[in-house]
């Protein structure tokens, strides 16, 4: 008995699809990517099986190729997620995603008491880090865990 390959979520000719996303973070990718916002051809599908996760979630965007530094800021809530570049329906390029140095802008802080949280000011992270996931305030020098994690 062979084993058929079927496409849950439709093929895209251009663009780029984000896989191996955890099925509880598709609406944080779709957020830090600024994808709710954007007019181009969006597919995506969640709950699916994965032989990595127990369920994963996909993302398809057609005609645009997000640069690194977009990507990696999405590794934040997905850091196993894989990124395919498509060009004429076939996948031209694979890409990881890496945790930045810095976090600027998309998370919020921890500490109810930090002038970001009271005042007009956009929150400026470093990543102190990379595998447990600690982001250090730049103003008020507290942390901020993935367990704690906020976006904007």
């Amino acid at each position: 008995m062979s084993k058929q390959k079927q496409l849950q979520v439709s093929a895209i000719e251009n663009g780029t699809v984000i896989d191996h996303i955890p099925a509880a973070s598709l609406f944080d990718v779709i957020s830090i990517l600024g994808l709710d916002h954007i007019s181009n051809l969006i597919t995506f599908g969640t709950n699916l099986d994965s032989h990595k996760f127990d369920k994963k979630a996909i993302i398809k965007v057609a005609d645009k190729f997000f640069e690194r530094d977009e990507i990696n800021k999405i590794s934040l809530v997905a850091p196993h997620a894989k990124l395919n570049i498509i060009r004429d329906y076939e996948v031209v390029e694979k890409r990881d995603v890496t945790i930045p140095d810095d976090v600027v802008g998309i998370v919020k802080c921890f500490n109810p008491k930090c002038v970001t949280n009271n005042e007009a000011i956009t929150t400026r992270f470093r990543v102190e880090d990379k595998v447990d996931l600690a982001l250090k305030c730049h103003y008020c020098e507290k942390i901020t865990t993935r367990d704690e994690l906020q976006m904007m």
